[in-house]
């Protein structure tokens, strides 16, 4: 759920890309200014909203009719940082006649999440739990022109706000490609190895208990590698088209999970 992933079975002709420390330093950089605004709009008591979904009725119709709602963070997305890109995508659902106690135990249940967002999760775990923090294990896979599989690892934390409001903030700390997949030789590849489809990917989600159910919303923040000449059509769609859709289907498939 942490998740939305990608990697090896690149073609041969593919160049590994590297992941540069400026690249990495303006990711940081996205990231500590993206977080003040979420506190200061959207998490501090007496902030004018706590969901993404209220700002435009739009949105929440969309949610109330059993529709994902999805739009970009980012005026310009995903975001040229130097050696790389950003993508930041919002997307919020309703999810009536059930209560936050029940979706927060299905959210939380990380070992069915293999189950839950299949095939995109290929293999789930609860790695440790202490209190309100987990560290989660995911294989995922994609398939978009290339096929691409990546184990990582996660850490979230949630926060009680009162009011029937929760909200829980993840960020990777391993994202690593899988070569020869589901082969005897299959291994990791080292961090400058890899093809640069996931380098990081941080997730902010809130959860509000009211109208006769649950509202859920992520906003996704993902970074990769840029679009390499002459290969655009390889890579482009895996690289500009997977963070959007991935998050819909997640989105949608946390809907069927908590209704059960």
């Amino acid at each position: 759920m942490q998740a939305a992933g990608l990697a090896a079975a690149a073609p041969g002709g593919l160049a590994a890309a590297e992941l540069r420390p400026e690249t990495l330093v303006a990711f940081a950089a996205y990231i500590r200014e993206r977080e003040r605004r979420l506190e200061e709009e959207r998490l501090k008591a007496g902030a004018a909203r706590f969901l993404w979904l209220d700002d435009e009725p739009r949105r929440r119709e969309a949610a109330k009719s059993g529709r994902v709602a999805i739009e970009a963070a980012l005026r310009k997305n995903p975001r040229e940082v130097k050696g790389g890109l950003i993508h930041d995508w919002a997307a919020g659902v309703f999810l009536p006649g059930t209560a936050l106690e029940r979706v927060l135990k299905t959210v939380q249940d990380y070992d069915r999440h293999k189950s839950f967002y299949a095939p995109e999760v290929m293999d789930s775990k609860l790695l440790a739990r202490q209190g309100d923090e987990f560290r989660i294990y995911y294989r995922l896979k994609k398939k978009k022109v290339i096929t691409a599989v990546l184990n990582s690892e996660h850490e979230a934390k949630y926060f009680a706000l009162g009011g029937g409001r929760v909200h829980s903030r993840s960020y990777s700390t391993k994202i690593a490609e899988v070569e020869h997949w589901g082969e005897a030789g299959e291994r990791e590849l080292g961090p400058q190895e890899g093809h640069g489809f996931l380098w990081r990917l941080y997730s902010y989600w809130r959860f509000a208990e009211r109208d006769g159910g649950v509202y859920v919303e992520c906003e996704a923040v993902s970074l990769t590698r840029g679009i390499p000449f002459g290969l655009g059509w390889m890579i482009e769609p895996i690289i500009r088209e997977l963070p959007e859709e991935s998050l819909e289907r997640m989105m949608a498939a946390t809907r069927v999970a908590v209704k059960g």
